[in-house]
């Protein structure tokens, strides 16, 4: 897929891999592979650029903070990931590098083109 700016695409690939390795690590902690899967589809998503797929994730993301901070007093791990959650989420919506890749209309990812 193209984009319209590399440096938004580069951002949203770098908080991608950040949603990799919470995963990985969350399952370490005993979490489960399906998490590490739904990371790697948000990480292709992120990818692609297509419009409003960065909203969506976001709401995705900040639908778990809940969780993270209630259940800070038995982990520090899940408050810090509640934060970085919540920073990556502020990223994807409202960088303006990162908006301008996020314009790749849905017709062109599934007729090949691209745009």
């Amino acid at each position: 897929m193209k984009t319209n700016n590399r440096q938004g695409r580069s951002i949203a690939l770098i908080v991608g891999v950040y949603f990799i390795a919470k995963s990985v690590l969350n399952l370490i902690l005993g979490g489960s592979v399906l998490d590490v899967i739904i990371a790697a589809a948000e990480a292709v998503l992120l990818y692609t650029g297509l419009m409003y797929v960065n909203y969506i994730i976001a709401v995705v993301v900040l639908k778990n903070l809940k969780n993270n901070i209630t259940n800070f007093s038995d982990n520090w791990l899940y408050l810090i990931e509640g934060i970085v959650d919540t920073i990556c989420a502020v990223i994807i919506c409202f960088s303006s590098n990162v908006k301008k890749h996020f314009t790749n209309k849905w017709s062109g990812f599934f007729s090949g083109n691209g745009k």
